[in-house]
């Protein structure tokens, strides 16, 4: 099991840009994909990237694209979301996900392991 603890949410203005932080322990970080999903108040949760274990293939819903990097650091166990040109409808709970395999997945039933999350909140 791979322990996850995201951090680097809070409160931004339209427009503006936050990077979020997954850190990964327990269980090696290696071999595993890693994904960002998340869940606005009254919604379920969504996909929103994901990235391979050596970080050569990405994918990125369409509400996103464009806008949001997901980039992962292996030594240092640390998955990363660049969120720029925020938008109200950004406004949610983000978690990062644990997939032991190479590729990542949209559906979030083929991940292993969750964070906590942390809230994102856009004012407009």
């Amino acid at each position: 099991q791979v322990q996850l603890v995201e951090s680097g949410g809070g409160l931004v203005q339209a427009g503006g840009s936050l990077r979020l932080s997954c850190a990964a322990s327990g269980r090696t970080f290696r071999g595993y994909a890693m994904g960002w999903f998340r869940q606005a108040p009254g919604k379920e949760r969504e996909f929103v990237a994901h990235i391979s274990w050596l970080g050569a293939n990405t994918y990125y819903a369409d509400s996103v694209k464009g806008r949001f990097t997901i980039s992962r650091d292996n030594a240092k166990n640390t998955v990363y979301l660049q969120m720029n040109s925020l938008k109200p409808e950004d406004t949610a709970v983000y978690y990062c996900a644990a997939r032991s395999t190479y590729f990542g997945a949209t559906n979030q039933d083929e991940y292993d392991d969750w964070g906590q999350g942390t809230q994102v909140t856009v004012s407009s």
